[in-house]
């Protein structure tokens, strides 16, 4: 195992610069998740830690070597691809030990490391079968497995469930996890998925343009988010902003709309950020036109709009509610985010752990 350093890192391909001083610690034996809409740089800097991709500036450090000019086959890492990169013609068991056979592998090590690899991803029962013969998620395990038996300082992976039903990226995500919890090799991940990120990550860094919005837990993230970006990118459906100002106190939107602001907060144009769940039905608050309604089960989302802009709710009780009909509903406020109308960037308020 190993830690990974990213120390000023910087990648254009010819004048186009897609990766703009990025610095990412990670500890030796974390789980961390990079995550971000497409295009936003995360995969590129996966393959760059990988050597798949050529750095433009700053370094990349695996331990305490820097990895800038050292081949992906020396670098003592293992990935995983989004498409599993299998050997139609191999089977699971060839699949699996390919790496250690092109190294020349003592063969009874092989086998162990195999037999290891097949025992911890329950594929005793398919070593000899191909992978035209298993599920999706069969073969995402054989291409952990091909990457386990490595035994690597790093595990890379990029997308890996992608390809996979909603039901079966449930599972796989329990299944990586417990593999990290096991192995506790220092692994990256990437993903778009904000879900993956916040159920699997000891950290999430959060990207966007080739820049590092926040690093963070999942919970600093999703309770303290660092501005309008990640604040909207993390948590499903997103938090609510509403444009408008603070005056004595309060805050109104541009329809004179009004609603509670956090201890201390200063007059001025601002967002304010409230989490659908922090929404709830009062026949007091204020009142939102419903548009649509979205039953999921635990919880029914109703979408409206207060005043002209658009407000999203997630309730678990309150009164049955229909397309047409209005909803008051009150912000809890100990939960305002409030946001720089000009930079986006969070504002402090009065409430503990809301600094900014």
């Amino acid at each position: 195992m190993a830690s990974v350093t990213i120390r000023d890192v910087e990648k254009s391909y010819s004048e186009h610069a897609v990766m703009h001083g990025v610095n990412i610690d990670i500890e030796d034996g974390e789980f961390v998740i990079l995550v971000g809409p497409s295009g936003c740089g995360k995969s590129t800097l996966l393959r760059m830690i990988a050597g798949l991709e050529d750095i433009t500036g700053g370094d990349i450090l695996i331990g305490d070597t820097v990895v800038n000019d050292i081949e992906p086959k020396a670098r003592n890492i293992a990935m995983v691809f989004q498409n599993y990169a299998l050997y139609p013609h191999m089977t699971v068991r060839e699949n699996m030990a390919f790496a250690l056979t092109l190294n020349r592998t003592d063969k009874a090590e092989i086998a162990r490391r195999v037999a290891r690899a097949a025992e911890i991803l329950s594929l005793g029962a398919f070593l000899d079968r191909y992978p035209k013969q298993l599920s999706g998620g069969q073969r995402q395990r054989v291409a952990m497995g091909r990457a386990i038996v490595r035994d690597p300082q790093v595990f890379l992976f990029d997308e890996p469930l992608s390809n996979l039903d909603a039901k079966l990226r449930v599972q796989m995500r329990t299944e990586i996890k417990e593999l990290h919890q096991r192995l506790k090799t220092t692994t990256i991940y990437v993903t778009h998925d904000q879900i993956e990120a916040m159920t699997m990550a000891d950290r999430i860094v959060v990207m966007n343009d080739g820049r590092i919005e926040q690093i963070g837990t999942p919970l600093q993230l999703y309770d303290t988010p660092a501005n309008l970006f990640v604040a909207g990118f993390i948590g499903s459906p997103g938090m609510n902003f509403i444009e408008g100002e603070i005056e004595n106190g309060w805050f109104l939107t541009a329809d004179g709309i009004a609603l509670p602001t956090p201890p201390g907060a200063a007059a001025g144009k601002v967002v304010y950020g409230i989490r659908p769940e922090h929404l709830v039905p009062d026949p007091a608050g204020v009142p939102v036109d419903v548009t649509v309604v979205e039953p999921t089960g635990p919880e029914t989302d109703v979408f409206g709009k207060l005043g002209r802009q658009p407000i999203v709710a997630a309730m678990r009780e309150g009164p049955p509610v229909a397309a047409g009909e209005k909803l008051r509903l009150t912000a809890r406020v100990e939960r305002v985010h409030l946001f720089d109308a000009a930079t986006g960037r969070r504002l402090p308020t009065g409430i503990p752990g809301q600094a900014a």
